[in-house]
């Protein structure tokens, strides 16, 4: 009877832990969407929504419903549900904590982590020194010592939530900027210095006396050094069996949880937290060739800790923030620890990126970065609570700390560093990168990186002997919407270093030509846009890419949003079903249809300079329906293309322009059209250029013309050759002089002797 009756109660405990938790989610991703629409990360809406079913706001209504929720009886079940998700966030974290973003920035970061964890560390401890005497004192533990007390309160002021600041960077696109990426290697350190104080101060903390922290230290120490040379090697064959596989297996993904639970018990064992070996266990995850891997791996974590274990975790929290409880007299103290948390954190990167040369607007959005806090900082003021250093009161003010210094970041973020800036540091980044000169300059869009070689083949032709020139091969990435604890940015970086490797290889060919190639690589919310304006800032003569670039059903709006909206460069398309490329190795010539419209001229501009790359001949295929006039515009493209390519000609083809093209093409010749901007709305380049292709049945160059370029035709490309070439000239020309002048000098000769 005794055995029913605990079975029943159990059956009861568990329905209710169940309802719980039904409560729970619903209520986080309420708040979590409603969070988002107000431009916040939806990790803080879920935070207040753990918070708002505790005493600090349901606890306002009647029936004190919080203990009716939540009983205490089920509150146990829900703290090992919220401690499972804890160290799943934890080895998310360590997951995404890669090296290589501090790699060439290393000193710089350095320095203003050291600072920006230093100076509120030390900001922390005399705040300490003001709230012990008030905070001391703690239910079910004896009196708090000042040490771990203050060492704490220390480094809980001196954590940066990597994850959550790395979202605000790619959501904004400051990681395509040098203060971006400088702010992410800064974070990089951050997170291994405050974790590494964090680890002392909760062996400090939990030790029974100092006489037992070496003993603590040097276990960790053997810990730490065995997962980096035992485990490490041998979790590099998870990467192997991934790539075996193909796909996230059930086998690999227990090997995953089986070492993050048995992590996790061990530093728990050893004296610190459990959370430092989920932390640690994700650190020394395999890093080489593992892109899909870990992308598959945090899209299956994600979904059970974002669903399901974190917002409990957030209720866990918020059952132990009482606002109301705080009274007036908090209030002199929750601001002191506000300007302690904010100031130190701000003054400190702030003031150490100025010292590095770091300017002002972009020195202070480092230090608003800096400040980002975010779950982060909630984790370690659970340790904090769990070890017994926080009372309710201080770990209240503390929580409310993180939920501030977390909202704001967003809003100071667009106030010190505004888009218009945003976008002029990203363009004069790019133009730096690039030396940007007076060359002809085209941007090859590059988003396969496999078929890269047949684009480079025809950006190589179309530049020809012209110089100076230039050919920047840019791979634009659409980064994920992300997770709502994780960046998902580590991932993806991994993945875009993954496939630099073709364009690399590719822009080592073009230097080996004389050329000079450049490879940019970035992550973008709107490739179509993003493209235009880095060709803008680039300040490029063609966009060259391939027609199945944008892919899928949304590819023709892609194109077109191009070809309206490229206002300075001409837009090509390699369209080439078969994959073959163009015949530019040894083709027969080069034909191109004539016509009135701009698009008409940025094909034969097109097509000459085909012509003169390749040595063949420029063949304009004219309709004689079109009149007199347009006979002689065609007589002058004929005279002036025989300026510029080894000789041109013009046909009027009999048998109709479609079936003119296609005979050449079959003949290996190489076929340039231009666009038909009048039909454009009803196929993919304008009806009369979807005619003229689908009647080659081979690969083609499809031309639109820059819409706010007023093009002068042929005769603007030799004026424009003509004035590159003398520019060049008298370059070469001054630094002989300067030479001679140097040498004349060195022997006593006076000039012109």
């Amino acid at each position: 009877m005794r055995v029913i009756t605990v079975l029943a109660a159990t059956d009861e405990l568990a329905a209710i832990v169940f309802i719980d938790i039904a409560i729970i989610i619903v209520v986080a991703r309420l708040m979590g969407a409603a969070f988002r629409r107000i431009r916040q990360p939806a990790v803080v809406g879920e935070i207040i929504a753990g918070i708002a079913l505790g005493p600090s706001l349901l606890g306002l209504l009647p029936g004190d419903l919080p203990a009716r929720i939540f009983p205490t009886e089920v509150r146990p079940f829900l703290g090992v549900i919220a401690q499972l998700g804890l160290i799943i966030f934890m080895f998310i974290v360590g997951l995404e904590l890669d090296l290589n973003l501090i790699r060439g920035k290393e000193r710089v970061a350095a320095i203003i982590s050291v600072t920006s964890v230093v100076l509120p560390f030390g900001l922390g401890l005399a705040l300490a020194t003001y709230l012990h005497p008030r905070h001391d004192v703690i239910a079910g533990f004896d009196a708090v010592e000042f040490l771990p007390f203050a060492l704490f309160l220390g480094a809980a002021m001196s954590i940066t939530a990597f994850p959550v600041l790395a979202r605000i960077l790619t959501d904004r696109g400051m990681n395509r900027t040098p203060v971006g990426a400088l702010a992410l290697a800064c974070a990089a350190v951050d997170d291994i210095l405050a974790w590494s104080l964090l680890a002392v101060v909760v062996a400090i903390a939990r030790g029974t006396s100092l006489a037992t922290l070496p003993t603590d230290v040097g276990l960790s120490v053997v810990y730490i050094a065995a997962m980096f040379l035992m485990v490490k090697p041998l979790l590099a064959r998870l990467g192997d069996r991934y790539r075996a596989a193909g796909k996230l297996t059930p086998e690999i993904l227990a090997v995953v949880l089986i070492g993050i639970l048995v992590s996790s018990y061990t530093t728990d064992r050893i004296g610190i937290h459990a959370i430092f070996g989920a932390f640690t266990f994700g650190a020394v995850m395999p890093r080489k060739d593992t892109a899909a891997f870990f992308h598959e791996l945090l899209e299956r974590l994600e979904q059970v800790t974002v669903l399901l274990l974190l917002p409990v975790f957030f209720i866990a929290t918020g059952l132990n923030v009482d606002i109301r409880g705080l009274g007036a007299g908090a209030l002199p103290e929750l601001g002191l620890i506000l300007l302690v948390a904010i100031g130190g954190k701000f003054i400190g990167a702030t003031v150490a990126a100025r010292a590095q040369g770091v300017r002002t607007q972009q020195a202070s959005a480092i230090g608003v970065l800096m400040n980002t806090r975010g779950l982060t900082e909630l984790v370690i003021l659970n340790v904090g609570l769990s070890i017994g250093v926080l009372d309710q009161s201080l770990f209240t003010m503390m929580v409310i700390m993180a939920i501030v210094t977390t909202v704001m970041t967003g809003p100071l973020l667009r106030a010190v560093y505004p888009e218009k800036q945003l976008q002029r540091d990203i363009a004069e980044a790019e133009r730096a990168a690039l030396g940007i000169v007076d060359a002809y300059r085209i941007l090859v869009v590059a988003e396969a990186p496999e078929n890269a070689e047949r684009l480079v083949d025809v950006a190589v032709a179309l530049v020809g002997d012209e110089r100076p020139a230039e050919i920047v091969l840019s791979r634009l990435t659409t980064h994920a919407a992300g997770g709502e604890v994780s960046s998902g940015l580590v991932a993806e970086l991994a993945a875009m270093a993954g496939s630099m490797g073709a364009l690399n290889a590719q822009a080592r060919r073009v230097e080996g030509l004389g050329i000079p190639c450049t490879v940019l690589s970035r992550f973008s919310g709107d490739i179509a846009t993003d493209l235009l304006a880095q060709s803008a800032s680039l300040e490029a003569d063609v966009i060259l890419l391939d027609a199945l670039a944008a892919g899928g059903p949304e590819r023709r709006g892609f194109l077109h949003r191009l070809f309206s909206g490229a206002s300075t460069a001409d837009v090509a398309v390699l369209v080439d079903p078969a994959g073959r490329g163009l015949p530019l190795d040894d083709p027969r010539r080069v034909a191109v249809t004539t016509g009135d419209r701009p698009h008409d001229d940025a094909a034969a501009e097109a097509a000459v300079r085909l012509a003169r790359g390749v040595g063949a001949e420029v063949l304009f295929v004219d309709d004689p329906a079109q009149g007199r006039r347009r006979a002689r515009k065609t007589s002058t493209l004929v005279e002036d293309a025989g300026r510029l390519a080894p000789s041109a000609r013009s046909v009027a083809p009999s048998r109709g322009v479609d079936a003119e093209l296609a005979g050449h093409a079959a003949d290996r010749a190489v076929v340039v059209v231009g666009i038909d901007a009048e039909g454009l709305a009803d196929g993919e380049y304008g009806l009369r250029t979807d005619r003229v292709v689908a009647a080659l049945g081979s690969a083609a160059l499809v031309v639109a013309a820059a819409t706010d370029q007023a093009r002068g035709g042929l005769a603007e490309m030799i004026r424009r050759l003509e004035r590159r070439r003398s520019s060049a000239q008298s370059a070469e020309a001054d630094g002989s002089g300067a030479r001679t002048e140097a040498g004349a000098t060195a022997v006593g000769d006076a000039p012109g002797s």
